[in-house]
C-alpha cells in the first residue's frame, strides 16, 4: 500500500506527468522515484509518492484497511485522514478538506496542501519547468543556497581597519589592530544562532534564536561605520542556505534608498569567544540608538533614525502603532513562477516598497518591512519580528498559483478569529484596488498568520498562473492602487484619520 500526495498543476502538464517527467525537488535535491512509484497523472493532477518522500521527511505512515484511515505523524503532529471524506483530524481538532483522500488501484491520494501546511512542509509548481517544490523546516521553496543577505557570501569583512579604533559609541570600545580581512573560521558552537539580518526604515534588525544576546556596538571611523558585536554567538546553518560549517560565514546585504549606509556586512569575527559581528557601513557619521529585549526574545534593533535633539526611540514609541508589513519569499525562494515566468517574490517586495513609501507619510504609524530587498527570511523569523515588536497589525503580501489557468481574482486568509475583522477590511480594499474578481475570506493555516500573536491576514493579490491576473499584477498602476488599499485598510481597522 502507497501513500501518494496530490498536487494540483497546470493543464498542460498533465501529459508530461502522467509519463512521469515531473521533477520532485525536496530542500534543493531531487528525489529519486524508483519505478513501481513513478509520478504519475491522476484527473489532472500531479501525484507524488508519499513513500518516498515520508522516508525523506521521517514521517510515520499508517494504512488502516478496515477504517480506510491514513494516520500521518511526525513529533506532535498527528494528522488523521479517511479514504472518500472531507473531514480530518489534525491533533484531534477536526478540520475541513478542499478535496478526500481517494483509493485508486491500491494506491491512497490525499491532498498535498493540506497535509504540507499541517507538517510544515511547502509545496510550489514550477509549471515551466515541471517541477514540484517541497521545502521543510519552516522555510519556502525552492532552496538552492546562500543565506539572508549571502548574495557575496564570499566577501570579506574588513572590520576593524588596522590603525582605527572605536570612536564614541554607546558600549565597549576595542582596539582595531586586527588583520584587514577577517579570516574564514568555523562557527563554534554559541548559546545563540543568528537566522536573519535586515535593514528597513534605516534600522538594522538581527533576528536571533536561543539565548539572551548582549550586543556591544559601537562607532568607528576611516571610514565611518558602525560595529555590531554579538558575543557568544554563531551564523545559524538556515542562515547560510545550508552550507557546511567553516565556509560561507561572511557576506554583504546591500542597501538602496537610504543615503546614511552604503551597505550591510557580517561575518563570525572570532572564535572564541564564537562572534558574530555586524558592520553598517555610512556615508557620514551618524548617531544611532540600540534596542534589544534582556529576556532573550530574539530582535536586536540599531536605529538609525537618533539625531542630536531625539533620543531615538523604540519602534512604536510616541504612542505610535506598530505596522509589520511581510514581502512574502526572496532571495532563493522565488516563490510561485507565473504564466510567462515572473516571480512571485518580485512582486511581493514592489508592493511592500511601495506600501513602505505610504506609510512613511503616516505620523501616526511606525512601520517595519520584514525585508526591503531581494533577500531570505524563514517563516518563523517573520512572525518573530512581528512578536518582538509587539506590532498592532501583520500584514502579508502575496501572490497566487493555480492548476488551471482560469482561476482569478483576490483572496484574504485569516487564521485565528482576532484576525477576522481585519481580514474583512483589508479584503474590502484590496478587491477594490486589483478590480479582479472576489474570492472571499478564507481560513488558511498558514505559519506567519498562525505565530504571530497580533491581528495578522495574508493577502493573494491575485493569481500568476493566470495570463491576465499575471499582466496586471507587475503593472505599476496596479501595484499603487494595492499598496494604497492597504495604507488604506490599516488605518481603517486601527480608527487612525
Amino acid at each position: 500500500m502507497f501513500i501518494v500526495m496530490m498536487a494540483s498543476v497546470q493543464d498542460r502538464a498533465a501529459a508530461a506527468s502522467a509519463a512521469g517527467n515531473v521533477q520532485i525537488i525536496l530542500d534543493g535535491t531531487e528525489l529519486k522515484v524508483a519505478k513501481d512509484t513513478k509520478v504519475t497523472n491522476v484527473n489532472g493532477s500531479t501525484m507524488v509518492p508519499f513513500r518516498v518522500i515520508g522516508e525523506n521527511l521521517g514521517f510515520n505512515v499508517k494504512w488502516e484497511q478496515n477504517s480506510q484511515k491514513v494516520l500521518i505523524n511526525k513529533g506532535s503532529k498527528s494528522i488523521e485522514l479517511v479514504v472518500n471524506q472531507k473531514n480530518a483530524t489534525v491533533n484531534g481538532k477536526k478540520m475541513t478538506l478542499d478535496n478526500p483522500p481517494l483509493l485508486q488501484n491500491s494506491i491512497v491520494v490525499v491532498p498535498v496542501r493540506f497535509v504540507s501546511e499541517q507538517m510544515g512542509i511547502h509545496v510550489s509548481w514550477d509549471g515551466a519547468n515541471q517541477t514540484v517544490y517541497l521545502t521543510t523546516t519552516g522555510s519556502e521553496p525552492p532552496k538552492s543556497g546562500g543565506g539572508t543577505g549571502a548574495g557575496n557570501g564570499d566577501v570579506p569583512v574588513p572590520d576593524p581597519s588596522p590603525g582605527t579604533r572605536p570612536s564614541g559609541g554607546s558600549s565597549t570600545t576595542e582596539p582595531g589592530e586586527i588583520s584587514d580581512t577577517s579570516p574564514t573560521i568555523p562557527p563554534a558552537s554559541g548559546n545563540a544562532l543568528i537566522s536573519g539580518i535586515s535593514f528597513s526604515e534605516n534600522r538594522l534588525m538581527i533576528a536571533t534564536q536561543g539565548a539572551a544576546l548582549t550586543p556591544k556596538v559601537f562607532k568607528m571611523s576611516g571610514p565611518n561605520r558602525i560595529v555590531v558585536d554579538l558575543p557568544n554567538a554563531a551564523l545559524s546553518s538556515d542562515f547560510l542556505g545550508g552550507a557546511a560549517a567553516g565556509t560561507g560565514n561572511q557576506g554583504q546585504l546591500d542597501v538602496s534608498g537610504y543615503p546614511d549606509v552604503r551597505n550591510i556586512r557580517y561575518s563570525l569575527f572570532s572564535s572564541s569567544p564564537s562572534t558574530v559581528r555586524v558592520v553598517i557601513d555610512l556615508s557620514y557619521p551618524k548617531d544611532y540608538s540600540v534596542y534589544s529585549d534582556p529576556s532573550g526574545s530574539g530582535l536586536v534593533i540599531v536605529d538609525l533614525n537618533k539625531t542630536d535633539s531625539t533620543p531615538g526611540n523604540p519602534v512604536g514609541g510616541n504612542g505610535k502603532k506598530v505596522v509589520v508589513i511581510d514581502a512574502g519569499h526572496g532571495d532563493q525562494d522565488p516563490g510561485t513562477i507565473g504564466y510567462s515566468k515572473k516571480k512571485e517574490k518580485d512582486f511581493n517586495l514592489a508592493v511592500a516598497q511601495k506600501v513602505g513609501q505610504l506609510l512613511e507619510d503616516e505620523p501616526d504609524i511606525d512601520f517595519v518591512l520584514t525585508r526591503s530587498d531581494d533577500t531570505f527570511l524563514k517563516l518563523e523569523e517573520r512572525a518573530r519580528i512581528a512578536n518582538d515588536l509587539n506590532a498592532d497589525v501583520f500584514i502579508s503580501i502575496h501572490a497566487n498559483s493555480a492548476g488551471s489557468t482560469s482561476a482569478s481574482g483576490s483572496e484574504t486568509y485569516y487564521q485565528r478569529s482576532a484576525s477576522k475583522s481585519l481580514a474583512s477590511v483589508m479584503h474590502k480594499y484590496l478587491v477594490k484596488a486589483t478590480g479582479l474578481s472576489d474570492r472571499g475570506v478564507k481560513y488558511g493555516n498558514f505559519h506567519v498568520i498562525r505565530e504571530t500573536k497580533m491581528p495578522a491576514v495574508l493577502l493573494e493579490v491575485g493569481y500568476l498562473s493566470n495570463p491576465k491576473d499575471e499582466a496586471a499584477l507587475f503593472t505599476e498602476s496596479l501595484q499603487n492602487n494595492v499598496a494604497q488599499g492597504i495604507v488604506s485598510g490599516i488605518k481603517e481597522y486601527l480608527g487612525i484619520q
